[in-house]
C-alpha cells in the first residue's frame, strides 16, 4: 500500500509547476489545465485541484478517495516535495474520438523529496521504488539533507468536449488496466 501510495503521490504532484507556453491554441490550453491543476496541489487546495480531473475517472477511483488520497499526500508531514522544475514535451494534436478530443501531454519533472523525518529503512524503501520507477540515472540520494532528486518523465491525457475546456487524467503503464474504463483503445494505445 505505502509504494502505491508514494507512486500515485508522485504521479500526481508531478503536475506542479508551470512550464513556457505551447504554439498552438490546444497546448497552450492544455498547458493552462496542467499548471492550474499543479499550483492547486502546490498551494493544498486539494478540492481546486480534483475539479481538473476528468469526471470519467472517478470510475476508477471515487471523488471521495481521490480527495483523501490527495490529502494524504500533500500533507504529509514525513515527505516534503519541493518541485525544482517543470518542463513539457510535445503536447499530440488533439483527436476527435466519440464526440471528445484527446491529446496525451509529455513533460519532464525536477522535484526533490524530503525525507529526513524518516527512519533509514523506511528512506532506502522510498529510494527502491523510486529507482525502480524512474531508473537509476533519474533519482539522486542526498545524505546530508536526507532527501532524493527526482528526475521523471511523465504524462498525462488531456480530454475536452470544446477544445477550450480541458480535463486531465495523469497516465502511466502502471494503472493502463484501469484506464480502460476511461480512455478509448486508440489512446491506451499510446500509453
Amino acid at each position: 500500500m505505502k509504494i502505491k501510495f508514494i507512486t500515485i503521490f508522485l504521479v500526481l504532484f508531478s503536475l506542479s509547476s508551470f512550464a513556457q507556453a505551447n504554439a498552438t491554441p490546444d497546448g497552450l490550453a492544455i498547458k493552462k489545465t496542467i499548471s492550474y491543476f499543479a499550483n492547486s496541489i502546490k498551494s493544498k487546495k486539494i478540492d481546486q485541484a480534483i475539479n481538473c480531473i476528468y469526471p470519467g475517472f472517478f470510475t476508477v477511483i471515487s471523488k471521495d478517495q481521490m480527495t483523501q488520497l490527495m490529502n494524504m499526500t500533500y500533507n504529509n508531514p514525513f515527505v516534503k516535495i519541493d518541485v525544482q522544475d517543470l518542463k513539457f514535451g510535445n503536447i499530440e494534436k488533439p483527436e476527435l474520438i466519440k464526440g471528445e478530443y484527446f491529446s496525451i501531454a509529455n513533460y519532464y519533472l525536477k522535484m526533490k523529496g524530503n525525507v529526513s523525518s524518516m527512519e533509514e529503512p523506511m528512506r532506502k524503501n522510498i529510494g527502491e521504488m523510486l529507482t525502480s520507477k524512474y531508473g537509476k540515472a533519474n533519482v539522486k540520494y542526498i545524505a546530508s539533507e536526507g532527501s532524493y532528486i527526482i528526475n521523471a518523465p511523465m504524462r498525462a491525457c488531456a480530454i475536452s468536449k470544446d477544445r477550450k475546456t480541458w480535463k486531465i487524467i495523469v497516465v502511466e503503464k502502471e494503472i493502463k488496466s484501469q484506464l480502460v474504463k476511461v480512455l478509448p483503445k486508440k489512446i491506451l494505445d499510446k500509453i
